[in-house]
Formats: structure tokens, sequence, C-alpha cells
């Protein structure tokens, strides 16, 4: 669908810093949003998780941030909490009482890609985060961009990719920044993981030849790196189904699916693995089959964004 964030009505905004190599990426939405969220790496950096668990207060939010730099980057959030209580978006108490965005917050670890991290007291991801909120709109590209602009994909650059599937008359899209401790692609090939979900040779058409089998790994970054760091995959589904956040919670788990889909390994202990799911329309998908099948799409958009995100950061 062209124009699809229009669709949705939530703009999309980017921001990186060359020498730091390193961004930020930051999705608002018109209005307060439904939204749910699912962490199943071992190692995340998250701000607001508690906020949206079942049972609690906040159902809607006014922003997303998705940042490089590890537990530096949630200072984007700050940016975006700040940009936007100074227009007066977020949650209103009584008159007097200034409002209360809420930004949840998933951060990946660019911090050992050779960019220069000597930034002293200040970190460039609060003035990275207020760019991001300046630029958004409901246009963007993919690759080297945002919170993919430091990213690597096992040994290979990382980046940030977007895809959508219609199903039935409900849409749904996947934005992910992709910097996992896994490869992209099947060993000893260049034929993505993902091969089976793309649409239309959206990253290269390569298949598996006939007589391929298997083989260990060597382009993970388990060859290289001893600790945590150096990893996880951050994004959001965003749909014009009109979701509780219940529904908007079990499609976050599903489009989680999507990353064992185009990585191997996936959801490892080295990784912070983070999605949101957004649902910013009326569409109706009552019932678990209705829901099951936006949740496989999911999975499908999350599998091909990310390899979409790589592909586009190659060039």
């Amino acid at each position: 669908m062209d124009n699809i964030f229009h669709h949705y009505g939530v703009k999309i905004g980017h921001a990186h810093d060359v020498g730091v190599k390193t961004g930020v990426t930051l999705l608002i939405p018109d209005k307060p949003a439904i939204c749910a969220v699912d962490v199943r790496g071992g190692g995340p950096g998250t701000r607001e998780i508690p906020a949206l668990q079942d049972g609690g207060l906040i159902e809607q939010v006014h922003a997303i941030s998705l940042s490089g730099g590890s537990v530096y980057g949630l200072a984007a959030a700050d940016a975006a909490a700040n940009w936007l209580g100074a227009r007066g978006r977020g949650y209103k108490a009584r008159a007097g009482i200034p409002v209360s965005p809420i930004v949840p917050s998933a951060i990946l670890f660019d911090n050992a890609n050779g960019g220069n991290k000597d930034w002293g007291e200040r970190p460039p991801f609060y003035d990275l985060g207020l760019k991001a909120c300046a630029a958004a709109s409901y246009d963007s590209t993919e690759g080297a961009i945002g919170a993919g602009y430091g990213a690597t994909a096992g040994v290979y650059n990382g980046g940030l990719g977007i895809a959508t599937e219609l199903c039935g008359d409900i849409s749904v899209t996947a934005v992910i920044a992709a910097n996992p401790v896994g490869s992209p692609y099947m060993p000893a090939s260049r034929v993505p993981w993902a091969w089976p979900y793309e649409v239309k040779g959206e990253f290269g058409g390569l298949r598996p030849a006939a007589d391929y089998s298997l083989s260990p790994a060597d382009d993970t970054k388990l060859s290289q790196i001893k600790a945590a760091g150096q990893a996880t995959v951050i994004g959001a589904v965003i749909t014009d189904a009109g979701l509780s956040q219940k529904q908007a919670k079990r499609l976050s788990i599903m489009a989680q699916d999507g990353l064992a889909m185009s990585v191997q390994p996936a959801h490892t202990p080295l990784d912070g693995d983070t999605v949101f799911t957004l649902s910013t329309g009326h569409k109706t998908c009552s019932g678990p089959v209705p829901l099951a099948k936006l949740g496989a799409a999911a999975a499908r958009c999350t599998a091909r964004a990310l390899m979409r995100g790589v592909y586009y950061a190659q060039f």
C-alpha cells in the first residue's frame, strides 16, 4: 500500500550521527494509540514496559522510541516526551498540570561498531531524539537509517526495514531495526533465511540450490563476541485493526516469530529482542481465528522487514 504511514495516522522520524555510527527512529501516532509489547531476548533495554502489562493503567501511548546506543539510547524517549509535552500531547490530569506523554522505548547495542563513542557526559541520543521528532512525516526510506544506522546483522551491515501485508481488508506493517547476534543468511550462502516470505524480489530473489544442505554457520556474532552486547532486534508492528490491548499483545507475540523466520539463531541470551504493536484503526478483528491470521501476517512482515533492512543497508 502506498503512503502506508498516512493510512495508519502514524508519523515516522529518523535521525543519525555519522561519526558515532548510531541513530534513532520514532513512531508518533496522530492520536493516542493502543499499544502492547513482547520482550523475548535475554538482554533487553527498555522503558515504560511494565506500564503496558496486563492489569496496568496504560493502554494508549503517544510515541514509541527505537534507538541505538544501548542504555544511553533511552534518552531519545526523554526527548520525545519533552517534545510532545511542549505541544500539549500526553495524558491530561487537570488544568494547570503538565501533560504526561507515554513513550515506551527499546534500544539495541551498537556501541562496538567502531564509531566515536567518546561522548563524555553528553551522549547524542537526546539531541537525536529531538531531530527525529522534528523530521517525523508519513514517508520513510530503509537501510542505514534511524535506529538501524549503526546496526550489524551477524557479521553484515544491519539496517531498518519496513514491510506491509494485507490480511483481508486489514493491513499490518512491520518496522524493524535489525542488529541480531544471528545471521540473516543461510550458512555458506547469501540466500536469506526469509526467502520463502519474499515479495516481488524485494531482497534480491535468491533461492537455495536444489542440492543445498545446511552446515554450521560461521557468520554470526557468536564467532566474535565473548560477552553480552553487540546485538538486539527492536521494532513495531502497526495495524488498522481496532484491537484491544490484550489482542495487541498477542499480535506482538506472533510478530516476534518473524525474527526466528529470518535470523538463525534468534532470541539468544545476548539479544534483547523487543516488538511493540500499535493499533490505530477501527477495522473489525473479532475472535481468535481472524487474530491468528493477522498474527501470521505480522510474523511474515517482521521477517521481510528485517531482511529488507539488511538488504538495503548493503548499498
